[in-house]
């Protein structure tokens, strides 16, 4: 299998070392490398990639929604969210999603119990917080929405049923999918060092939200192991059913 991620940065990605791991168990000859590929670049590198032979690829910031136009079929998924992080070749270059999964995950592990009824607040408007908004509507839990765009935010509510960040009330469990240098507001910081607990989609060196906070943050290593292994699976879906 000749896997690949692509996306600007992934210099700082742990993907390459989480798929060689899968490969290995999995007893599969094959590679999986990163990148870099800078924004307006995705439909043409991801269509010389089927070209090359690639099996598939994962796809992050800035490119999820410019891989939605390489893909000849996207699942419902990827159509829900807008945005394509897991992408296979073969004779069509097919388009899912596995970000949502992978925060339902990490959350529900943590958490010891399902999220339905929970409430849960996300922190950003871009291709993962729809992803993990989808997830949320999915399992029934009660989402809330925050972000810098009021009409960004807007659409999120009226596309997932979320609702409008409550102040008086600060969601229990909070992701954030903001970048890393992004600074909240004061009223917001304060809100979350209310919280239950904290769980931020960036990891390593860019999960800086805890500094910002003053208090724990869950880094997001468990979310991308997740989706990762979401994303392997459907490609070895794939490579069986054709060895079938």
């Amino acid at each position: 299998m000749r896997l690949a991620l692509i996306g600007d940065p992934v210099a700082h990605s742990r993907s390459p070392r989480l798929h060689r791991r899968f490969l290995e168990e999995a007893g599969i000859d094959g590679d999986y490398v990163s990148i870099r590929v800078p924004r307006d670049n995705a439909v043409d590198v991801l269509r010389r990639m089927r070209m090359d032979g690639y099996t598939g690829c994962n796809v992050t910031y800035p490119l999820k929604e410019e891989a939605l136009r390489a893909c000849d079929v996207i699942d419902e998924e990827a159509r829900r969210v807008g945005a394509v992080n897991t992408v296979l070749f073969g004779m069509e270059i097919r388009g899912t999603n596995t970000d949502g999964i992978g925060a339902r995950s990490a959350l529900e592990s943590v958490l010891d119990e399902p999220l339905a009824l929970k409430r849960v607040g996300v922190l950003g408007t871009g291709a993962t917080a729809r992803a993990i908004l989808s997830a949320l509507q999915a399992c029934d839990a009660y989402a809330f929405a925050w972000g810098r765009d009021d009409e960004k935010v807007a659409d999120l509510h009226a596309r997932f049923e979320c609702d409008a960040w409550p102040e008086d009330n600060p969601p229990e469990i909070t992701i954030n999918t903001l970048p890393p240098d992004v600074v909240l507001p004061a009223s917001l910081v304060d809100q979350l060092q209310l919280t239950d607990f904290v769980m931020d989609a960036n990891y390593g060196e860019r999960a800086t939200l805890a500094k910002q906070l003053r208090r724990e943050v869950i880094p997001g290593d468990a979310m991308l192991e997740a989706q990762a292994r979401a994303s392997f699976d459907y490609w070895l879906a794939h490579v069986e059913r054709v060895g079938n």
